[in-house]
């Protein structure tokens, strides 16, 4: 179970980054460059949506971290009913989030492992921990 809450928490972390990136930092050029915005006029023009999509990726790591905090909060036996269902979709959705990416273009895939590696890890952690 550790590994799952480790790598959930990994996931949140690198989700609040992503969230940073285009909700705050999105005109930056480092930013920018990340994400092959080539314009100033064009980092204007995506800014409403990156901004937009920056909460999106704020909002499934605040699931995830809610869902490790319960789990690693439950004094009981078993892992608590609350935080497993929340983690499972904070990084379900990150995960999927992955999928999406690389399936939309291929270009993305070293963005999409690194998006979707952490989310994968906790998952299948997860899923040993609970049928073990």
């Amino acid at each position: 179970m550790l590994i799952a809450l480790i790598a959930g928490a990994l996931a949140a972390l690198l989700h609040v980054y992503i969230f940073v990136m285009e909700s705050v930092l999105w005109t930056t050029p480092r930013v920018r460059a990340t994400f092959g915005i080539s314009s100033d006029a064009q980092a204007e023009h995506t800014k409403p949506l990156a901004y937009n999509q920056g909460f999106y990726n704020l909002f499934l790591a605040i699931v995830t971290v809610v869902g490790v905090v319960l789990i690693a909060s439950d004094d009981s036996a078993g892992a608590s009913p609350a935080g497993v269902a929340l983690l499972v979709a904070g990084t379900g959705s990150m995960l999927a989030a992955a999928l999406v990416l690389v399936l939309s273009d291929r270009t993305k895939v070293r963005a999409a492992t690194l998006q979707g590696v952490f989310p994968l890890v906790s998952l299948v952690a997860l899923l040993i921990a609970t049928v073990a």
